[in-house]
């Protein structure tokens, strides 16, 4: 496994209220293709935030968070703006 440096390639996705649930934003920053894609990659511990595996889908999200999937072909990373 790599380090736990955070990822400096986040891109920041703007969302329109205070808080988002993790679902929801993996979708709206396209790091799943639907809310099936992003259910599996949740409960399978292939989610991180601020560095560490979240298994819940519902986990509000606030700005400044950097949500991490780990793809085969690499990390992809999004910063919550």
């Amino acid at each position: 496994m790599g380090g736990m440096n955070a990822p400096h390639d986040a891109r920041p996705v703007e969302i329109s209220d205070d808080v988002i649930r993790l679902g929801q934003f993996l979708k709206l920053a396209g790091l799943a293709e639907s809310g099936a894609e992003a259910r599996e990659l949740v409960t399978e511990g292939e989610v991180r935030v601020n560095g560490e595996v979240d298994t819940r889908r519902g986990r509000q999200l606030h700005r400044g968070d950097v949500v991490s999937v780990d793809h085969p072909q690499g990390t992809e990373s999004a910063t919550v703006a």
